[in-house]
């Protein structure tokens, strides 16, 4: 067992005074950082208004809609709510395969190992950046606008909204194969096209129906959302039921949304795992 001498230890505070306290500089940025993030916090805080009082009487109006929603009941409505159920399935399930099938030529130009030019690759990465910012719920208004209320307005959005979202993911995808299976089809013969389509794509297929999986159990959640602001489906039945205070149907579709968003979580899930299992390993 080594013991370690007093002067062992003084020769190193004096050969690694970090070791022993922080330096000076570094505790004054720490402090600052924290400093700032606590004024943040409390502009923030100012800024919303936020206060006790707020919260305590939020709750008790919570605790009021609560016990008007008990218990959920569908009413006469329950055909209705299911026919526009599938209409939101429907919006979450076209909206993801149509954005997904655009998506994959998209995929090809964004990754540097297809695309090496540095300008393309740069000029196409920021597009899909600013695409990116926009969120679902601005598609969705803009596209009520255009088109009219109902459930093609939701598809456009939910299509358009993730466009470059599953563009950037699946180039990256694309830029991380592994270069033995290209090289392969390359030293066979294989044009630029054999390569792609046997040497890259079946090595990122899997990766990509798992990203198309999550999506499209993300936007059942999101088709919800869109319905609210006119864009059909169980969102609208929904606000509906809210704007005339008739809670129990509203509760009861909240309910019907829950268990729907859990079925498809689970099949999803399900089916990713398999993917996932089935990838080529490099």
């Amino acid at each position: 067992m080594n013991i370690i001498t007093h002067g062992e230890i003084a020769r190193l505070r004096r050969t690694n005074p970090a070791l022993f306290s922080t330096p000076l500089i570094v505790r004054l940025r720490t402090g600052a950082l924290w400093l700032g993030f606590v004024l943040a916090m409390a502009f923030g805080l100012w800024w919303v208004d936020a206060n006790p009082m707020r919260i305590v009487n939020g709750l008790n109006k919570l605790g009021l809609l609560v016990g008007l929603m008990i218990p959920p009941h569908p009413g006469d409505g329950f055909w209705d709510y299911v026919h526009a159920m599938l209409e939101t399935l429907g919006m979450a399930f076209l909206g993801t395969v149509i954005a997904a099938v655009l998506a994959v030529p998209l995929g090809f130009l964004g990754a540097k190992n297809i695309m090496p030019n540095p300008l393309f690759h740069f000029g196409l990465r920021r597009i899909y950046d600013g695409f990116r910012g926009i969120d679902g719920l601005v598609w969705a208004l803009i596209f009520v606008s255009a088109v009219g209320l109902g459930p093609f307005a939701g598809v456009l959005a939910i299509a358009v909204g993730d466009l470059m979202i599953f563009a950037k993911l699946f180039a990256e995808a694309i830029e991380n194969v592994e270069t033995k299976q290209v090289e392969g089809v390359r030293a066979a013969g294989g044009s630029d096209t054999h390569v792609m389509r046997l040497g890259v794509f079946p090595q990122v297929l899997p990766v990509m129906m798992s990203h198309v999986l999550y999506f499209f159990e993300s936007n059942v959640r999101s088709a919800t959302i869109l319905g609210i602001v006119g864009a059909g489906g169980i969102g609208l039945q929904l606000s509906d039921r809210m704007r005339i205070n008739n809670w129990q149907e509203a509760a009861f579709i909240v309910l019907m949304i829950l268990v729907t968003v859990a079925v498809i979580d689970n099949i999803s899930r399900r089916i990713r795992a398999r993917l996932i299992d089935a990838a080529p390993q490099t």
